[in-house]
């Protein structure tokens, strides 16, 4: 009897061995596949960042150039308007009524 119980011990031990090995395979299985689904879309999304990073680049010198434009525009209004001022304004002069 001694010899089941002892056989029927060492099945156990095996079986968990077993079962506890093919948990870890599927574990690791589902981490590699999970990992592979992750990195694939990178490629894309890297080139898409890049085209990203070049509009946003050629969108800031557009406005820096709109910007300068809007200044020199203000400089020549402002130097026009002065020159059209009269240099000395007219005396006041009060009329008898």
């Amino acid at each position: 009897m001694s010899e089941i119980l002892a056989f029927q011990g060492l099945l156990f031990v095996c079986a968990t061995t077993a079962f506890v090995a093919s948990l870890r395979l599927l574990r690791r299985i589902l981490e590699l596949r999970h990992e592979r689904a992750l990195s694939v879309p990178t490629t894309g999304l890297q080139e898409r960042l890049d085209r990203i990073e070049t509009t946003v680049d050629a969108t800031a010198v557009e406005v820096e150039r709109i910007a300068e434009a809007n200044r020199f525009m203000a400089k020549l209004l402002a130097d026009r308007n002065a020159g059209a001022l009269p240099s000395s304004r007219p005396e006041r002069v009060i009329t008898p009524h």
